[in-house]
């Protein structure tokens, strides 16, 4: 069966009407109260003249028939109920990075033809200075949040929209290519826009698959079925604008879960979650690698909480260090860490659990959709390939990239008759079955003829208890072609000389792979989910 995320979503819901979809502070809503609203917002979309134009048959894989809508917002309620609501619509929402100034934003909105925007009034401001450079959007759908800002012209407020759609179901024929769009964060290049089917995305990363499970649901019923043992609460750290934390609120959803968001999204407050996760009992806990874990861990270091009823934490997007899985783990003995591998273009590919006693970073175990492809992309790799290939998907893969065919090309080619996703990691398939994740090519360093990825260093160094944050980058330079520079915030009252640091490091990875050079700064700059700013760093290097 070939499903639609608007379908899968309405029969969970009608299976569990009463049971709590989100708690946010001291509210919350059940499956019925979110169906009732997402369906308001669908139908307020409808009744203005918006949805789907054209059918994927008509249409390239870089194209669009849809209307597209911008979701400008911190996380809350709002969020997910833009995200269905536009579903319901045939509209096809995407994320927004709400940290852009205003020509990153001008330039985002313009890229995705964007013709409907759902904002939180404190980005008001920003979103006035380039509306005059984009005629397409039709509609300014503002949420409050207190931050005193008035409503934009033309703009309506987000509960009047609602006020104007019904609670009746849509009579739309939700399609199973109907979009799902998300852009990726541009810290290493412009933002694109990656398109999905949504068949594709619900398998490969929105619970399509049963935990742990290789084989996909193969019926709306087995889901339902399955829904009904459902109730635990998840939680996300992680700003919804990250694909990482999408994925992981609609797979709760589809299991019939709990989304539970903190008091305050609007920046991480180590005491907010942990004190949300004590009081709610969260079951699982999302987070973008070392820069989310760490502040999170110190918290728990410092106070005890109750976290009885907390089984995972989970990471996605970026790497968390064995040293920092290590420190949580003494504190919560019963959990595991659960380390989570994907990208926009290719959904979830692998996962590593770690438990107390025994951790690790860069090794995974394969989903059944992962592969490595030869750096030529000539072939498919098996396990045991004595060479470095790219880490790839098969199977249920993008469509392309919004509005770019040659780019689409490349990233998304057809080996020995499959298509492939080569997002442009690197990584070895061990004998084993292991993948060793090496990292990503556009910020490896080529120097003195050796390949040095950024990121080994990175946890390398990671490891010594004075740093608290490292990004690694390359500069020129006349002797070795590129230069391998570590951009570092140390821990707070911490002194460390960079022969101390260098002792450390060449404990975990060769001489060659060593920084020539340190560059110490008081926080480094990363985006909203944790993703290091390697552009920001380079800036720093030079």
């Amino acid at each position: 069966m070939a499903f639609n995320l608007a379908q899968v979503n309405e029969a969970v819901a009608a299976a569990n009407p009463d049971r709590p979809a989100v708690i946010h502070g001291a509210g919350q809503l059940t499956y019925q109260e979110l169906t009732d609203r997402t369906r308001r917002f669908a139908h307020a979309l409808v009744g203005r003249g918006f949805g789907t134009h054209r059918e994927r048959s008509e249409l390239a894989g870089h194209e669009s028939g849809q209307d597209h809508l911008a979701i400008y917002l911190h996380n809350g309620p709002e969020y997910i109920e833009a995200m269905l609501g536009a579903f319901k619509a045939r509209v096809a929402p995407f994320n927004v990075n709400y940290r852009y100034v205003a020509e990153e934003l001008r330039y985002l909105l313009d890229n995705a033809g964007t013709r409907i925007i759902v904002f939180h009034e404190a980005f008001a401001p920003t979103l006035a200075e380039v509306l005059p450079e984009l005629p397409d959007v039709a509609l300014l759908v503002q949420v409050p949040d207190g931050s005193g800002h008035d409503l934009l012209p033309g703009a309506v407020a987000y509960e009047d929209l609602l006020a104007e759609g019904s609670t009746e179901p849509l009579d739309l024929a939700w399609s199973p290519d109907d979009l799902y769009i998300l852009y990726t964060g541009g810290t290493t290049g412009m933002p694109k826009g990656v398109l999905w089917r949504q068949h594709d995305i619900f398998i490969g990363a929105m619970g399509g698959r049963p935990f742990g499970q290789k084989e996909a649901f193969t019926s709306l019923d087995a889901i339902v079925e399955a829904s009904r043992n459902g109730g635990a609460r998840m939680m996300s750290v992680a700003p919804l604008m990250h694909g990482a934390a999408q994925w992981a609120t609609f797979t709760g959803f589809t299991g019939g879960n709990t989304l539970v968001f903190v008091s305050d999204p609007t920046h991480l407050d180590p005491v907010d979650v942990w004190s949300t996760v004590e009081r709610e009992k969260v079951l699982t806990l999302q987070i973008v690698g070392d820069a989310m874990g760490r502040p999170l861990v110190d918290e728990l270091e410092r106070h005890p909480y109750d976290l009885s009823g907390l089984l995972a934490l989970v990471s996605g997007g970026a790497a968390l260090g064995s040293t920092l899985k290590d420190r949580f783990l003494e504190v919560v003995p019963h959990a595991v860490v659960l380390d989570a591998v994907g990208s926009s273009e290719t959904g979830a590919q692998m996962g590593h659990t770690s438990a107390k006693g025994a951790t690790s970073t860069g090794t995974f175990d394969p989903g059944p959709e992962t592969s490595v492809v030869s750096a030529d992309l000539a072939h498919e790799l098996a396990p045991g390939a004595d060479e470095t290939g790219w880490l790839a998907q098969r199977g249920h893969v993008p469509l392309g990239y919004l509005g770019d065919a040659a780019k689409t090309a490349a990233t998304f080619p057809v080996i020995d008759g499959t298509r492939f996703a080569v997002p442009g990691d690197r990584a070895n398939w061990r004998a084993d079955g292991v993948i060793e994740l090496l990292g990503r090519d556009s910020v490896t360093i080529n120097s003195g003829g050796e390949k040095i990825y950024a990121e080994e260093v990175e946890q390398a160094l990671a490891h010594h208890p004075a740093v608290y944050d490292v990004i690694v980058v390359g500069r020129p330079s006349e002797r070795w072609g590129s230069e391998v520079v570590a951009i570092v915030q140390l821990a707070e009252g911490a002194t460390v000389t960079e022969e101390e640091l260098l002792a450390e490091a060449q404990r975990h990875i060769a001489r060659y792979k060593l920084p020539k050079s340190f560059v110490f700064r008081p926080e480094l700059q990363r985006s909203p989910a944790g993703k290091a700013d390697y552009r920001w760093a380079k800036e720093q290097a030079l």
